[in-house]
Formats: structure tokens, C-alpha cells, sequence
């Protein structure tokens, strides 16, 4: 357990309750949110100076109208007064356009001479007029605030920043200055995990029980993760609790943290599954076609689209690049994304292993021509990703033939204008990258592009695996099969370009 505070940005939690601050908080799921409020919520009450309660708004999910939202609102607020053993605020007025105004103003009351913080969580789940009515609520009662008055410093916490919850309520209008909540102080983020944290982490139970963890597997566990703290502790627990004894001490290997990797992706944990979920928005739908066919977009970060991937958690900026936040969730997006198809997609009959039980990738890619041929004029209407079509298709082809036995890396990003795919199967690599072949551009343009690009990739991953560069032609006037289905392992720093 790490202090979450420590991972705050832009807070200034002394000055919320010097200065009588109401403020926002957002951050994806499972980034230590909860655990935050909860913490800081005792640290007020053990300091005694004011009177502080978490309340999740979590019940008033699905409830749209005032009348339905505001009562629920309110029997939450007094639930969490009584399991927290605070003063429980009276029911009061059944008007929903003043019900949480009233309970708060009753609820300062009882905690006075103390000042009353309240701490509301979960806020996403209030949209439309209910969501208006809770803010204009917590505006009328600012004036007020003071001990025995209105609660001093109000935190609404949740994924999204508030003027984007506004925006959404008033049916897609940006907030103007008389918005319902122009009266918060900071919007504040709560970062991810950075190495030192990951490596404070685990010396935790080094220190409980003497287990160790190699400095590779501590590198890969932040690699794979980017700090994301459900997937750090998901790793490591998995790593120490299931796949080696939970009271041993065997030091803790990459091995272990790869292993441990598969075992969350094809469990498919709550936070994945969310994860999963999320690809059935048009709006991720969007961002997602974009960063997996790597073409250029120079109004993808404009749009709201954008900003509600990054909100998520789902996209993050790399040196000022557009990419899945990573690589744990561009595999669980690429599987999810090819899972259909690939049970659409018969069990290969062909020859796909060498003698010495190796991948044998020329027979794999020349199958895929055939069936990319046979299959996928009328396949691709039926995608809901129609510009990835082909990367997704190529992915399912191939992650049925290695699912289990083998592994495939991705990698993707906004501009790159290619998808890299990395393929490890009985301890060899195989390196593919994916290129499309757009109106107005050439082949041979896209081909020499290509060579390069996969050379930089294979000389990172393993110089010595064999490499493939697979080349879409996605122009309107293409030509013939004939022409389009093209091999040649000729060229370039032993490249094989495949054509389709």
C-alpha cells in the first residue's frame, strides 16, 4: 500500500478546508481514487478540527430525473453517516429541486461547531437533469457555507473532469461561465505509479517476508504497465500468490511477471472486462481505428472522442504522441476487437510449424493470402472497425494458430501509419509490420517505407528474427488478386514484402 495522496496532481488538499474549497477529482478506475477519499477522510476525523464523510453516489446510476436521483442521493448521504458513526442528517423536504440542499444544511447543522466536508465519489453515474439538479443544489448552498450552515469544502470525484459531465448533460453544449459548478477551485488528477513506486511496492513484502524480485522483472512490470496501479498490483500478486507458493520466497522473475501477464488477459478480471466493454462506444470506436491503423489525424486530439479515451485511461500522449496507455490494454483492446473473428476462422489443416516445432511464418503469411482472398470482401461489411479491417483480420489469423502456445507484442500509436507486430513462439521471434496502401500513393513508395520502419523494429526486439512486411492495398481502383497477391524475399535486409 502506497499513499495515494502522494500520486495527486494539482490538489492542495490543506487549502480546501482553510479556504472553503469545493474541487474536482478525476482519474480512470482503478487508480486509488476510493482508497484516497477514504484515507483522507479519517485523517480529517482523527484531526478533529472538522467533520468529514465519504458518500458514493454509486445508487443513483440509470436515475435521469431529479425526482427519482435526489431521493436515492439522500439516502446514501445518510447511510454513510451511520456506517461511518457521524450524525445522520434528517429525510426532510420531498421537493427534489431542494432535498440535497436541505439534508446538507441539516447535516452542517448537527456536526457544528465543526465544519462538515463531504466527500462525493462515483460521480459519473449522475447524467442528464439529475446531474443539473445536483450541482445547481451544491451552487445555491456556497454562499453559505460555513460550520452549521453548508458543508465548508465539497469534493466530487470521478473519472471525467466536471465540465465534461456538464457538457454531456446539456446534450453535447460547452460550459459557459454561469454553469452550474463555476464555483469549484482546482480540478485535480490522480497520477499513475512511477518505477520507484512499483520498486517501494514490492519492498513492502520484501520486507514482510523476505521474497525477492529481480530488477527485470521490476523494469517489465512497469513497462508492461505504465505505473497503472490495478495492473501493478494484479501482476505481483498473481506472480507471488498463484503462480509460486503465497508463503514461499522464491525470488520473483520476468518469467514469472510474463506468466502472470497472460494468466489477467485470458481471465479477463473485472477491470479488463470494463476495459473490453468500453470498445462498444462509437466515441472509443473512433479513437481506437485511428491508433491501430497508425494514419495521420491532425484533428484526432481536438475531438471529444479523444478527450474521453484519455479520461478513461484507455489513451495516453508518449512524447507527444497519441497511444493505448499500455501494452497489458493494447492487448486486451486487439483481442477483444478480433475475438469474434478468430472463432469465425476454422482450425488450420495446413502446415504451420516447422520440424523443430518453430513457428513457420512463410506458410502462415501464404495461407493468410489465400484466406485474405477468399474471405475478405465479405467480411469486411460486417466489421464494425472498418478502416483496421485488414490489421484485425491478420491478428485473428494469427492468434489462432498461437493462442496458447505462443505470444504476439503490438504496437501501435496515432501517425505512426503502421502497425508493428511481434511474435514469440517456442522462445523465437518473428517480426511483422503492417502498412496500407491509400489512394494516391504507390506501392513501391509504401514498400520502401516499410523496409525500414521493420528493420528498426526487428534491430529492438531481435536482430536476428526474420521479418515480414505485409502491405494492404486499400486504394479504390486497386487491381486484380493476381496482382495484389504478391511474395518477395528478395529484397531488402532479408524482408520478406507480402502483398494483398
Amino acid at each position: 500500500m502506497l499513499p495515494p495522496e502522494e500520486r495527486l496532481v494539482g490538489a492542495q488538499l490543506h487549502r480546501y478546508i482553510e479556504d472553503k474549497l469545493y474541487w474536482v477529482l478525476h482519474a480512470p478506475r482503478q487508480t486509488g481514487k476510493t482508497t484516497f477519499l477514504q484515507s483522507w477522510m479519517r485523517k480529517i476525523n482523527t484531526d478533529n478540527k472538522a467533520v468529514s464523510c465519504y458518500v458514493s453516489v454509486e445508487r443513483c446510476q440509470g436515475l435521469t430525473e431529479p425526482g427519482k436521483a435526489m431521493p436515492a442521493l439522500r439516502n446514501a448521504i445518510r447511510k454513510y453517516a451511520h456506517g461511518y458513526k457521524l450524525p445522520e442528517p434528517q429525510a426532510g423536504t420531498n421537493d427534489p429541486a431542494s432535498m440535497l440542499s436541505e439534508t446538507l444544511v441539516n447535516w452542517a447543522e448537527l456536526t457544528a461547531p465543526k465544519p462538515l466536508i463531504v466527500l462525493f465519489d462515483e460521480v459519473d453515474v449522475l447524467t442528464g437533469d439529475a446531474l443539473i439538479s445536483f450541482l445547481r443544489q451544491l451552487r445555491d448552498g456556497f454562499a453559505d457555507r460555513g460550520a452549521g450552515k453548508f458543508p465548508v469544502s465539497i469534493a466530487l470525484v470521478g473519472m471525467r473532469d466536471l465540465k465534461d459531465y456538464i457538457t454531456a448533460a446539456k446534450g453535447g453544449v460547452p460550459v459557459n461561465p454561469g454553469s452550474p459548478f463555476n464555483i469549484k477551485a482546482d480540478s485535480a488528477f490522480l497520477g499513475n505509479f512511477d518505477k520507484d513506486d512499483i520498486e517501494r511496492l514490492f519492498a513492502q513484502r520484501t520486507a514482510e517476508t523476505g521474497q525477492q524480485i529481480t530488477a527485470e522483472a521490476l523494469n517489465y512490470v512497469y513497462e508492461q504497465s505504465r505505473g497503472q496501479p490495478w495492473i501493478v498490483n494484479s501482476l505481483f500478486q498473481r506472480a507471488t500468490m498463484r503462480i509460486l507458493d503465497e508463503s514461499g520466497t522464491e525470488t520473483v522473475t520476468v518469467e514469472h511477471i510474463l506468466e502472470a501477464r497472460e494468466q489477467m488477459i485470458l481471465a479477463r478480471e473485472t477491470h479488463l472486462d470494463a476495459l473490453a466493454y468500453r470498445l462498444e462506444d462509437p466515441q472509443i470506436r473512433i479513437v481506437m481505428e485511428t491508433l491501430m491503423t497508425g494514419e495521420p489525424d491532425p484533428l484526432l486530439a481536438q475531438g471529444e472522442p479523444f478527450r474521453l479515451c484519455l479520461d478513461l485511461g484507455l489513451v495516453a500522449l508518449e512524447e507527444g504522441t497519441p497511444q493505448v496507455a499500455n501494452p497489458i490494454y493494447r492487448e486486451v483492446i486487439a483481442r477483444q476487437m478480433t475475438y469474434s473473428t478468430q472463432l469465425a476462422i476454422p482450425k488450420p489443416e495446413w502446415k504451420w510449424a516447422k520440424s523443430d516445432g518453430t513457428l513457420d511464418v512463410d506458410s502462415l503469411l501464404k495461407e493468410f493470402q489465400i484466406f485474405w482472398r477468399n474471405n475478405s470482401e465479405a467480411w469486411e461489411d460486417r466489421m464494425n472497425y472498418p478502416e483496421a479491417f485488414p490489421h484485425l483480420l491478420l491478428m485473428a489469423f494469427l492468434q489462432r494458430v498461437t493462442n496458447g502456445e505462443g505470444r504476439i507484442e503490438r504496437e501501435y500509436a496515432a501517425g505512426r501509419g503502421r502497425m508493428d507486430l511481434a511474435i514469440e513462439y517456442k522462445g523465437v521471434w518473428n517480426i511483422i509490420e503492417v502498412k496500407l496502401l491509400r489512394k494516391n500513393r504507390s506501392f513501391d513508395k509504401v514498400k520502401e517505407e516499410g523496409l525500414k520502419q521493420v528493420c528498426q523494429y526487428r534491430e529492438r526486439i531481435d536482430p536476428a528474427a526474420s521479418a515480414y512486411l505485409v502491405i494492404f492495398d486499400r486504394r479504390p481502383d486497386k487491381p486484380e488478386w493476381s496482382e495484389r497477391l504478391t511474395w518477395d524475399s528478395s529484397g531488402y535486409s532479408a524482408v520478406t514484402v507480402v502483398g494483398c
